[in-house]
């Protein structure tokens, strides 16, 4: 792809831990293209920990806005496109904002967190002809493009029904009862925030449309509740604590320094606990998910989610009338102690401790079997990085475009609006306990 003559002027809306990937992105690889001019945050600690990581890559400080500022911030700095990692809650104020201040945005998942978010950020759109890029980067992993190719192809024939298992391991799956995304006011649960992955790579897999959804779940193991009626007693409010707790889902944020600068040392600007414990009050969100999702041309998924699973990964069996393909994903075989005999509790890390595991250790399998034919691997071609490579894809496909995208991996806000619709008809079918039409939503899907 050709080098435009000169960078795109980014700024960045949250400068959480989510932005990293972009920032670093945009400050090494992608610098001859993507210039980081400005940030928007209202927290100085975050903003401070992002500049560290701009001038250890040899570029200048980017300017500072608060998020009240930021039509002035594209304005004063010209950006072409911001790119929008703030909490979920601020999503369509945010990109609806920008993108009417003449940026285009690039959007890390969910869209948004509820229909009058969608409708925010549909009415943007129209009314500016603005671009926005949901970065769905599991869409990028060699592994699901794998199994889009294998039923895109049609070996297995026309796909009936799909079961769709994710467990989340007690690093990564506790982590979200510690943050704000505890709040379904603000996270709008994990059916929208985590599950908004998984309903993408279906839709995408499918090459389908959404039409119903039904649902159950709850909150069955985090939670004061349940920690009560297991007879943990009396918790520790947070993790963070002296002296240090010996509590497995106690997270000390003093011990990885990313979460000590980014949250630790900033919550005297803002009051935001990163550390909260699992098992205390507040928890709205649910820590177990089932629902069927019905598509327009006839298949139906069983998807399901649980949240306190000894390992992580997923599972997806794709039934067709010609045959059967099944992905297996172990993401992380256990969680265990690491180096310094503390368990692993940041949900960010990639350290493998269970490297000797016999029985279970991190991998994925791509098995095809047609009728009366035995089964067969199908090859995964990972290129190293996060997602088997995926991220790095993603990044490339965000700040370079891509000549050709056959599998149609790029996803627009039609995308986004397709993913969380389905989270928003399984939360009102946890309300309700009734199918959901999402047709009835008047969404554009």
């Amino acid at each position: 792809m050709t080098v435009p003559s000169s960078p795109r002027r980014y700024g960045v809306v949250g400068t959480g831990a989510r932005s990293q990937m972009y920032v670093e992105a945009m400050v090494g690889e992608h610098a001859e293209v993507a210039e980081l001019v400005a940030w928007c945050e209202p927290n100085p600690a975050r903003m401070d920990y992002a500049d560290g990581l701009v001038t250890a890559a040899g570029a200048d400080r980017p300017a500072r806005y608060a998020p009240a500022d930021l039509e002035r911030m594209i304005t004063e700095e010209r950006l072409d496109a911001v790119v929008v990692t703030s909490p979920d809650w601020t999503h369509a104020e945010m990109t609806s904002r920008a993108l009417r201040a003449g940026a285009d945005v690039v959007l890390e998942k969910p869209l948004t967190t509820d229909l009058d978010g969608c409708r925010t950020i549909l009415a943007a759109v129209e009314e500016t002809g603005r671009s926005v890029v949901v970065t769905f980067n599991y869409r990028y992993s060699p592994r699901n493009a794998a199994l889009k190719e294998v039923i895109a192809s049609g070996e297995i024939g026309e796909v009936t029904s799909v079961h769709f298992e994710w467990v989340l391991d007690t690093m990564h799956g506790a982590d979200y009862f510690r943050r704000w995304h505890r709040e379904k006011e603000h996270s709008a649960g994990l059916a929208v925030h985590k599950a908004t992955h998984h309903f993408d790579l279906m839709n995408w897999w499918l090459d389908d449309v959404p039409a119903w959804a039904v649902a159950s779940g709850g909150l069955r193991f985090y939670g004061d509740a349940n920690a009560k009626a297991r007879g943990l007693g009396e918790r520790p409010a947070r993790g963070t604590v002296d002296p240090p707790s010996e509590d497995p889902f106690a997270l000390d944020l003093r011990h990885d320094p990313k979460l000590k600068a980014l949250y630790w040392e900033a919550e005297q600007h803002d009051g935001y606990l990163r550390d909260r414990d699992v098992f205390a009050p507040g928890i709205t969100i649910e820590d177990n998910l089932s629902a069927l999702v019905g598509y327009r041309g006839g298949p139906v998924m069983s998807y399901s989610l649980n949240a306190h699973s000894p390992w992580e990964g997923y599972r997806v069996s794709v039934n067709g009338t010609a045959g059967r393909a099944e992905l297996e994903v172990v993401e992380r075989a256990a969680v265990l102690p690491g180096a310094d005999g503390r368990l692993v509790l940041d949900a960010s890390s990639v350290e493998d401790v269970t490297a000797d595991d016999d029985v279970r250790r991190r991998g994925e399998q791509l098995t095809v079997q047609r009728h009366w034919e035995k089964a067969r691997r199908v090859p995964i071609i990972n290129t190293g990085g996060g997602h088997g490579g995926g991220d790095a894809l993603l990044l490339h496909d965000v700040f370079r475009g891509t000549a050709e995208d056959p599998l149609g991996r790029r996803a627009g806000y039609p995308d986004g609006l397709r993913s969380v619709a389905v989270g928003i008809a399984v939360n009102r079918s946890l309300e309700t306990g009734e199918k959901v039409s999402i047709g009835e939503f008047g969404l554009p899907i």
